[in-house]
């Protein structure tokens, strides 16, 4: 049998990981390793971890100084032994049967990499839909070119043959999508499973909420979307389709953030691989006029005043 990988980050989050752990070790199939990466908690959480380290052989351990959930699942990556990954953000959990299945599906279907299946999403209020959570109920054979609209499945929901676990960049902010957008370039082929697999929380206010405008946030995310643009690229992926035309309006948003920022250099590049992604739209006037508007007031002052005016048109159109 082969062996599954379940790499968990987390910071000070010691009740969570409990019920994470649980869910893993829960599962119907082995073998099985989970692999928990204290990325610098302050709390009881490395307490937490010895103890559970102690109780289950099937649990390794590392610290690591605070770097964030991209850095801490590379370390986890690098030590995996699985013929499989998996990847758990602490707060959520796994169905009992979701590495069987996948496992099972993966082994029919040699030609695919991942597996995903059904995301129950559970609301701060306790609700649950009945449908599964984003796109993760529907059958969709290639993760390029819709992963370039959004990342439509949630962290839990895939499992990864290892020969497709990339590395992750050391990043705080849409690390998992540029995860993606790497496997997606290798032109990996996916696995449905018709039935629930994981399920995410949503609980508390969100410890990124009302931060999107911070300098070392938007750097991240500007890095992310500059690599998610060039792994698109790289599938062959043209400014003629759809997708690479909604994820054009997606660059050149980020570019006026930036640059309201503060980030004139992010600003710029997104700009111009905004107007590369946009094909024979990239003369229209509205680049025409944004480039020769930070030409004169400068990449910040352009950005600032951009998005002071989307402020204005999402008010008024609500």
């Amino acid at each position: 049998m082969s062996l599954v990988s379940t790499l968990i980050p987390v910071f000070n989050r010691a009740s969570m990981l409990r019920e994470a752990v649980a869910s893993v070790l829960a599962q119907t199939y082995r073998p099985i390793e989970i692999i928990i990466i204290d990325d610098g908690s302050t709390d009881d959480t490395p307490g937490v971890i010895a103890e559970l380290a102690r109780e289950h052989s099937e649990i390794r351990a590392i610290r690591q100084a605070n770097g964030g959930p991209g850095a801490a699942r590379e370390a986890g990556r690098r030590i995996a032994r699985g013929n499989f990954l998996q990847h758990l953000d602490s707060d959520d959990v796994l169905e009992p049967r979701k590495f069987e299945s996948q496992v099972e599906g993966l082994n029919a279907h040699p030609e695919c990499g991942v597996s995903y299946g059904w995301t129950r999403m559970r609301f701060r209020d306790g609700s649950v839909p009945s449908a599964p959570w984003k796109r993760s109920g529907e059958v969709i054979e290639t993760m390029f070119p819709t992963m370039l609209q959004s990342r439509w499945w949630d962290t839990p929901s895939p499992l990864y043959r290892f020969g497709f676990a990339v590395p992750w960049l050391a990043l705080r902010m849409e690390e998992d999508w540029e995860f993606d957008a790497h496997v997606a370039s290798l032109d990996v082929r996916l696995h449905h499973v018709p039935a629930w697999v994981c399920e995410v929380r949503e609980h508390g206010s969100g410890q990124l909420s009302g931060r999107g405008l911070e300098p070392a946030l938007l750097r991240d995310r500007a890095t992310a979307h500059a690599r998610i643009y060039e792994h698109a690229r790289s599938a062959g992926i043209t400014d003629a389709q759809p997708e690479m035309r909604h994820f054009a309006r997606e660059l050149f948003l980020l570019a006026r953030q930036c640059g309201a920022g503060g980030l004139a250099s992010e600003s710029k590049l997104l700009f111009e691989l905004a107007r590369k992604a946009s094909g024979a739209d990239s003369a229209r006037i509205q680049f025409r006029a944004y480039a020769a508007l930070a030409r004169t007031i400068g990449w910040n002052a352009a950005g600032k005043l951009a998005t002071m005016s989307d402020r204005l048109r999402w008010r008024r159109s609500r």
